[in-house]
């Protein structure tokens, strides 16, 4: 067919989700109360770093940066998923589809290297404890932090421009959650064989990252096991436990999700894994980190304590 003949496509249609009189109820309820706990979980902890000095430190730094990751990453996606499953015409148009994409794997990229970061703090922290504060000063977190954000940001960029001048001319139907690479890019009618060399690039950026995460909190276990004492020992492994189940379950679906080369899943198994890697694992960040740590649940208490008493006060003069 010639160009010139061609429909372009300007808006796509997710094709997977079930009509409102058939169901769809049943998953918008569940969905939207997982949503509002990650969005309350992680801004509880984010605002418990910042008022609680006890946390003011590089590690709890970089858990609040993390935590305030997650509530955007998170709602570049639910929202959408919520409204496809009430709305009867479950489309995003092709500059928002676009735009989900940049958003969704900028701020992925940029929580990987903010895990990324904690592994060092934590090996600069347990592996060479006298030279800690020296390295993790106040200006290198904020430059590791900045970094972070500014590299996530501008690695995905190329990516998503080269997909704009994409000629898309139909079908329109994403089978998937949400706007992703894999699904768009097969709706194309041109060859987008050049991808690979992006998918390469973010292959070795992933394994890079996990390798280097991987290598320190070895390093750390090596280290935890030759502390004599038993109570020394189990308090600096429990301030890497909740770090090394956040990289696990980040990392673990992220290698699922993006990392499968030529191996396909059937199509119920692969909603199932972009549902893991877009809300199931945000979901468990306020749980680890509020349930392993002590300091942060006193911060978080306290932060209860005083909305219920700010509350009571407000209720009390009306």
């Amino acid at each position: 067919m010639d160009q010139e003949n061609q429909t372009m496509v300007t808006e796509f249609y997710f094709s997977d989700f079930p009509q409102f009189e058939k169901g769809s109820l049943l998953f918008f309820i569940p969905l939207f109360l997982i949503y509002m706990f990650i969005i309350v979980g992680n801004f509880m902890i984010f605002f418990a770093v910042q008022l609680d000095a006890r946390l003011h430190n590089p590690m709890y730094n970089f858990v609040s940066i993390f935590s305030f990751l997650e509530i955007w990453y998170t709602t570049v996606t639910i929202p959408k998923m919520l409204s496809n499953l009430v709305s009867k015409e479950k489309t995003i148009s092709f500059t928002g589809c676009l735009l989900q994409m940049y958003f969704f794997h900028s701020l992925g990229v940029t929580e990987a290297l903010v895990l990324t970061v904690m592994a060092i703090d934590r090996y600069i922290a347990i592996c060479h404890p006298l030279r800690y504060a020296t390295i993790m000063t106040p200006r290198l977190c904020i430059q590791l932090s900045a970094g972070s954000s500014i590299f996530g940001f501008l690695m995905l960029l190329p990516e998503i421009v080269w997909i704009s001048t994409l000629p898309f001319c139909g079908p329109n139907q994403i089978h998937q959650l949400f706007c992703d690479f894999e699904p768009v890019l097969g709706l194309a009618c041109t060859d987008t064989s050049m991808i690979l060399i992006e998918d390469v690039i973010h292959a070795i950026s992933i394994l890079t990252s996990v390798c280097i995460i991987t290598l320190s909190y070895l390093r750390i276990i090596v280290v935890i096991l030759r502390i004599p004492s038993g109570k020394s020992r189990q308090k600096a492994f429990s301030t890497c436990a909740a770090h090394i189940t956040i990289f696990l379950l980040f990392f673990g679906s992220v290698t699922l999700m993006y990392l499968r080369f030529s191996v396909t899943f059937p199509p119920l198994l692969d909603k199932a894994i972009a549902l893991m890697f877009a809300v199931l694992a945000p979901l468990f960040n306020p749980i680890i980190y509020s349930l392993r740590n002590k300091d942060m649940k006193d911060a978080i208490k306290k932060i209860l304590f005083l909305c219920s008493q700010k509350t009571f006060s407000v209720s009390r003069s009306q």
